[in-house]
Protein backbone atom coordinates (compact mmCIF):
# COMPACT_ATOMS: atom_id res chain seq x y z
CA UNK A 1 0.00 0.00 0.00
CA UNK A 2 1.77 3.80 -0.79
CA UNK A 3 -0.25 6.78 -0.24
CA UNK A 4 -0.31 9.00 -2.90
CA UNK A 5 -0.99 12.86 -1.17
CA UNK A 6 -3.63 14.84 0.06
CA UNK A 7 -7.20 14.89 -2.63
CA UNK A 8 -8.63 17.53 -0.35
CA UNK A 9 -9.40 19.17 2.92
CA UNK A 10 -12.54 18.93 4.59
CA UNK A 11 -14.21 21.97 6.69
CA UNK A 12 -17.54 22.46 8.44
CA UNK A 13 -20.37 25.10 7.90
CA UNK A 14 -23.45 25.64 9.34
CA UNK A 15 -26.62 25.76 6.75
CA UNK A 16 -26.71 28.76 4.60
CA UNK A 17 -23.47 30.12 5.06
CA UNK A 18 -22.46 28.80 1.02
CA UNK A 19 -22.83 32.45 -0.02
CA UNK A 20 -20.24 33.77 2.17
CA UNK A 21 -17.94 31.08 1.41
CA UNK A 22 -17.47 31.56 -1.89
CA UNK A 23 -16.99 34.97 -1.07
CA UNK A 24 -14.38 34.54 1.37
CA UNK A 25 -12.71 31.34 -0.24
CA UNK A 26 -12.98 32.31 -4.00
CA UNK A 27 -13.04 36.05 -3.82
CA UNK A 28 -10.72 36.94 -1.06
CA UNK A 29 -8.54 33.69 -1.17
CA UNK A 30 -8.76 33.53 -5.12
CA UNK A 31 -9.39 29.42 -5.17
CA UNK A 32 -11.56 28.53 -8.27
CA UNK A 33 -15.16 27.01 -7.00
CA UNK A 34 -15.54 23.28 -8.36
CA UNK A 35 -18.53 21.35 -9.54
CA UNK A 36 -20.00 19.29 -7.03
CA UNK A 37 -21.29 16.04 -8.28
CA UNK A 38 -25.19 16.31 -8.42
CA UNK A 39 -25.58 13.29 -5.69
CA UNK A 40 -23.10 15.32 -3.79
CA UNK A 41 -24.32 19.29 -4.39
CA UNK A 42 -28.09 17.94 -2.87
CA UNK A 43 -26.54 18.07 0.60
CA UNK A 44 -25.26 21.60 0.15
CA UNK A 45 -21.61 23.13 0.75
CA UNK A 46 -19.21 24.02 -1.57
CA UNK A 47 -16.42 22.93 -3.06
CA UNK A 48 -12.78 25.15 -4.24
CA UNK A 49 -9.74 24.38 -5.70
CA UNK A 50 -6.59 25.61 -7.36
CA UNK A 51 -3.08 23.80 -8.30
CA UNK A 52 -2.18 21.41 -5.37
CA UNK A 53 -4.95 22.36 -3.37
CA UNK A 54 -8.76 21.12 -2.65
CA UNK A 55 -11.28 22.21 -0.20
CA UNK A 56 -14.47 21.19 0.60
CA UNK A 57 -16.94 23.09 2.53
CA UNK A 58 -19.70 20.66 4.06
CA UNK A 59 -22.85 21.34 5.31
CA UNK A 60 -23.35 20.45 9.77
CA UNK A 61 -26.31 21.16 11.29
CA UNK A 62 -25.11 20.80 14.56
CA UNK A 63 -21.88 23.11 13.36
CA UNK A 64 -18.93 24.06 15.63
CA UNK A 65 -15.92 25.89 13.71
CA UNK A 66 -12.86 24.25 14.06
CA UNK A 67 -10.75 26.57 16.42
CA UNK A 68 -7.50 24.32 16.54
CA UNK A 69 -7.53 21.90 13.74
CA UNK A 70 -6.95 23.73 10.75
CA UNK A 71 -5.51 23.31 7.29
CA UNK A 72 -1.90 24.93 6.18
CA UNK A 73 -1.84 26.50 2.86
CA UNK A 74 0.72 27.40 1.16
CA UNK A 75 0.97 30.93 -0.65
CA UNK A 76 3.52 32.60 -3.06
CA UNK A 77 3.84 36.05 -1.25
CA UNK A 78 2.51 36.13 2.45
CA UNK A 79 2.32 40.01 2.70
CA UNK A 80 0.14 40.24 -0.23
CA UNK A 81 -1.92 37.90 0.85
CA UNK A 82 -2.34 39.36 4.44
CA UNK A 83 -3.51 42.47 2.47
CA UNK A 84 -5.92 41.29 0.66
CA UNK A 85 -7.55 39.70 3.93
CA UNK A 86 -7.26 42.66 6.18
CA UNK A 87 -8.68 44.88 3.26
CA UNK A 88 -11.26 42.18 3.55
CA UNK A 89 -11.81 42.90 7.47
CA UNK A 90 -10.23 39.93 8.27
CA UNK A 91 -8.00 39.44 11.89
CA UNK A 92 -4.33 38.11 10.69
CA UNK A 93 -2.94 36.60 13.30
CA UNK A 94 0.83 36.12 12.56
CA UNK A 95 3.08 33.34 14.13
CA UNK A 96 7.05 32.80 14.17
CA UNK A 97 7.15 29.78 15.58
CA UNK A 98 7.49 27.47 12.65
CA UNK A 99 11.45 27.74 11.54
CA UNK A 100 11.54 27.30 7.49
CA UNK A 101 8.36 29.66 7.10
CA UNK A 102 6.91 32.81 7.33
CA UNK A 103 3.17 32.21 8.78
CA UNK A 104 -0.14 33.70 9.83
CA UNK A 105 -3.79 32.41 11.14
CA UNK A 106 -7.48 33.64 9.78
CA UNK A 107 -10.30 32.46 10.35
CA UNK A 108 -13.25 32.04 7.79
CA UNK A 109 -16.84 33.50 7.90
CA UNK A 110 -17.73 30.78 10.40
CA UNK A 111 -15.13 30.57 12.50
CA UNK A 112 -12.60 28.07 11.31
CA UNK A 113 -8.91 28.37 11.55
CA UNK A 114 -6.77 28.54 8.62
CA UNK A 115 -2.80 28.83 8.56
CA UNK A 116 -1.63 30.65 5.59
CA UNK A 117 2.46 29.53 5.02
CA UNK A 118 5.30 30.93 3.07
CA UNK A 119 8.46 29.03 3.19
CA UNK A 120 11.23 31.24 3.55
CA UNK A 121 13.81 31.22 0.67
CA UNK A 122 17.57 31.67 0.22
CA UNK A 123 19.22 34.49 -2.62
CA UNK A 124 18.95 31.62 -4.90
CA UNK A 125 15.04 31.07 -4.26
CA UNK A 126 15.21 27.75 -2.66
CA UNK A 127 13.72 26.76 0.24
CA UNK A 128 15.91 26.69 3.06
CA UNK A 129 15.94 24.02 5.57
CA UNK A 130 14.77 23.83 8.87
CA UNK A 131 15.66 26.28 11.55
CA UNK A 132 18.23 27.73 8.62
CA UNK A 133 18.26 31.19 8.16
CA UNK A 134 19.33 33.18 4.98
CA UNK A 135 21.86 34.78 7.00
CA UNK A 136 23.20 30.86 8.12
CA UNK A 137 22.80 30.17 4.40
CA UNK A 138 25.03 32.96 3.37
CA UNK A 139 28.09 32.40 5.84
CA UNK A 140 28.44 28.73 4.71
CA UNK A 141 28.48 29.53 0.96
CA UNK A 142 31.50 31.66 1.62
Amino acid sequence: MTLLGLHHVQLAAPPGTEPAMREFYAGVLGLAELPKPPALAARGGVWFGAPGIEIHIGVEEDFRPARKAHPGILVRDLDVMAGRLRAAGREVRPDDLLPGYRRFYVDDPVGNRLELLQPITGPGGEHLPVGQHVEEKAEHAT
